[in-house]
């Protein structure tokens, strides 16, 4: 189990719009020397589905070779098709990853429980490495397909060993709640409102996109909690669900990004993948203003 805050790292791009290694290694050692005890690569907010199977699995070794130990990581396996998230998941787990983080196939819609469990069931047969530890990844309002509390506790019953826990980025407080009385399952909050709820009740912390930009104030939260100081640990939450709100208003990734450009003076951070578009350089830096409040200097 990695314990406090994890970030699910953002990708860098050249501007030929190639993976740029470089830029993330600089950002994976930022982070974990910034507040973070993991990473989560290729998530979401990793912009994971506009990647290759072969650029993930470069991108991850290549995070090792710079002196990144595996065992703070749990990369984003999940895809629609089987064989190729056999083939991350396995790929990460001989790396020696704590763990992956998967999707449900989400293209297929109405699928039912069954057909779920089938899929799972398929995977962990097909990685077939005693080392396995799958956290499952719960997003429906982008994924299109959900993971009900019945279908979680199912899995986790049947495989204790290898269903270990589940990142809930539902934003459903009741739903992460339901999760956390599943007995020994990881849970990990997707974002950090909710995280001094869900530490008091077993999570360990939570895994949150703003982390890329914020993480020394979020971990100081987790932290704080972990020390049992509630009361330090509520006062120092409220200024960071603030920031987690002010980025709300934007489109998450491309402002993320544009700010980390405007931070390190590397243009290269602003580039996207279509069918992500940049924001305005007006609303770059009406965030930048609007952030500088709390003590984050964005440019």
């Amino acid at each position: 189990m990695i314990k406090g805050l994890i970030s699910p790292i953002l990708s860098p791009f050249n501007d030929d719009l190639s993976f740029c290694q470089e830029l993330y290694n600089d950002l994976a050692h930022n982070l974990l020397a910034s507040g973070c005890s993991g990473l989560a690569p290729f998530g979401t907010t990793g912009e994971s589905l506009s990647l290759s199977v072969a650029e993930r699995k470069s991108a991850i070794e290549g995070l090792v070779k710079s002196g990144i130990d595996p065992r703070v990581m749990i990369p984003g396996t999940g895809l629609c098709n089987l064989a190729e998230t056999i083939e991350l998941s396995r790929h990460a787990i001989e790396l020696g990853c704590s763990g992956v983080m998967t999707l449900p196939p989400f293209y297929f819609k109405g699928m039912s429980d069954d057909g779920l469990y089938a899929y799972f069931e398929q995977l962990i047969n097909g990685v077939d490495h005693p080392d396995l530890k799958i956290y499952l990844y719960h997003i429906p309002q982008v994924s299109g397909v959900g993971l009900s509390i019945d279908l979680v506790r199912r899995l986790r019953t049947a495989y204790p060993d290898v269903v270990v826990g589940i990142k809930d980025s539902s934003g459903d407080w009741e739903n992460t709640r339901q999760l956390l009385e599943i007995d020994g399952l990881i849970v990990y909050p997707g974002a950090e409102l909710p995280v001094i709820e869900a530490v008091k009740l077993g999570a360990p912390g939570c895994i949150s996109a703003t982390a890329n930009l914020n993480s020394k104030d979020i971990a100081a939260v987790i932290d704080l909690c972990h020390a049992g100081e509630w009361d330090a640990a509520e006062a120092a939450h409220v200024p960071v669900k603030e920031v987690r709100m002010l980025f709300q208003d934007y489109a998450p990734i491309p402002a993320q990004k544009a700010l980390l450009a405007q931070q390190s003076g590397d243009p290269r951070w602003a580039n996207l993948r279509a069918p992500f578009m940049p924001i305005s350089d007006e609303k770059r830096d009406s965030l930048a203003a609007d952030l500088r409040p709390y003590g984050m200097n964005v440019g």
